[in-house]
């Protein structure tokens, strides 16, 4: 394992050592670690998530070409009328 130093103000400093007091990490270095491993966990995350989206915005585009697509304002009219009847239930 190589070694790596870094600097840190004061109450950052105590803030650390206070995580480490409460037993939650064996050291500075054990600390460091898990924020670089949760940070990396996050970066992944969203990575997947752009692939996510990519792969969406792809099939609505494929979808768009093959006809598979309604107008916007049928589709909110039909969402309203939904919703008005839906209400309409609940109140009568």
């Amino acid at each position: 394992m190589v070694s790596m130093n870094i600097s840190l103000p004061d109450p950052m400093r105590a803030f650390v050592q206070r995580r480490i007091d409460a037993g939650g990490y064996a050291s500075a270095s054990d600390y460091v670690r898990d924020l670089i491993r949760r940070d990396q966990a996050e970066d992944a995350d969203v990575d997947a998530w752009l692939q996510a989206l990519d792969q969406s915005i792809e099939q609505g585009l494929a979808d768009a070409d093959a006809g598979r697509v309604r107008d916007l304002d049928a589709v909110c009219d039909d969402l309203i009328a939904m919703l008005e009847q839906g209400t309409g239930k609940e109140a009568g």
